[in-house]
């Protein structure tokens, strides 16, 4: 039996599409177009680098060739002078000059306010400065400085002579002393020109400035001969710490070595003003009319005479350097 035929007009049928071939598999999907700013994004340094045989450290820009050597710029030197303080190496210009034996720590701090230190040329008179013996010069008056062998040699002043190395009043100096020693020495200390007595001479300036130093309170012996014999009570004085201008000075021992009208006394100090035992027993109206120093330290030699010298063992040195 035949389905009635629907009325009123019928909607157009959509073509078949064709059924693709089974061995062909799926059909390919079209590639999207990449954006327009990634085509515009630059290459990336290191990428630019490789291409063009230069890395990023050469700042390079891509496809640029390589400089050869000879159109590279070249490294300046450094500017002469000093160099910056705190480099490693560097030690106080004071410190260097008295380990070359040219004076005491002291004395060199004074050469360099004058203006007599130069640096790589450039002259240096400000305390404070540095320099590395091994790479730098230095110059005093021109002249360039060594580091020395230590010497240490202990003389027995005799009168008649200032314990400095040069003398504006043209007084003999302990130097004249010396012959044949190498090295530029000094004196650590003083005598006055008519004391006599044990004297170290050295151009150890690092030691000269320990045992020179109030600080380090090194002891120092005298036999001293004054006019007539103190009362107990003065030396008590002494003792106990005497005024002197205004200042007290250290306490000092005093004992009687020999009796007799002038005696002989025994001073021990730890420290060393100028004339100070001739001063002191001055002041109390008992003069020094002889004044020889018998012991520096843990330094004595009763049998070294007067005028003579003699260069420190190694047990000597030991000593004093433990100080």
């Amino acid at each position: 039996m035949r389905k009635p035929a629907p009325k009123g007009p019928q909607p157009a049928r959509k073509p078949s599409k064709p059924s693709p071939a089974r061995s062909a598999g799926p059909a390919p999907r079209a590639a999207r177009p990449a954006p327009a700013r990634a085509a515009a994004r630059p290459a990336r340094p290191e990428t630019a680098g490789a291409n063009s045989g230069q890395g990023r450290a050469g700042g390079a820009r891509p496809g640029a060739k390589p400089r050869p050597e000879s159109a590279r710029p070249k490294a300046t030197p450094p500017p002469r002078g000093p160099r910056p303080n705190g480099a490693p190496g560097q030690e106080r210009l004071q410190k260097l000059l008295a380990a070359a034996g040219i004076a005491s720590r002291r004395a060199c701090e004074a050469i360099i306010l004058d203006g007599r230190v130069q640096v790589n040329g450039k002259t240096v008179s400000e305390l404070g400065a540095k320099a590395d013996p091994r790479r730098d010069e230095i110059t005093v008056d021109l002249v360039p400085i060594h580091r020395e062998a230590p010497v240490y040699i202990l003389m027995n002043k005799p009168k008649g002579y200032v314990t400095t190395v040069k003398d504006d009043q043209g007084r003999p100096t302990v130097m004249a002393l010396l012959k044949d020693v190498p090295g530029r020495l000094y004196p650590v200390g003083r005598l006055d020109f008519n004391s006599e007595g044990l004297l170290l001479m050295t151009n150890d300036g690092a030691l000269a400035q320990v045992l020179m130093g109030p600080e380090h309170e090194i002891p120092k012996v005298y036999l001293v001969k004054v006019h007539r014999t103190p009362k107990p009570e003065l030396l008590k004085e002494f003792q106990e710490g005497f005024r002197l201008s205004g200042r007290r000075l250290k306490p000092c021992h005093i004992e009687i070595a020999e009796k007799g009208d002038n005696p002989w006394l025994k001073v021990t100090l730890t420290e060393g003003k100028n004339q100070q035992i001739r001063r002191m027993f001055a002041a109390v109206g008992h003069p020094v009319s002889k004044l020889r120093r018998v012991q520096f330290g843990p330094l004595a030699d009763p049998l070294l005479k007067p005028g003579a010298w003699r260069f420190l063992n190694p047990q000597e040195i030991a000593a004093i350097k433990s100080l």
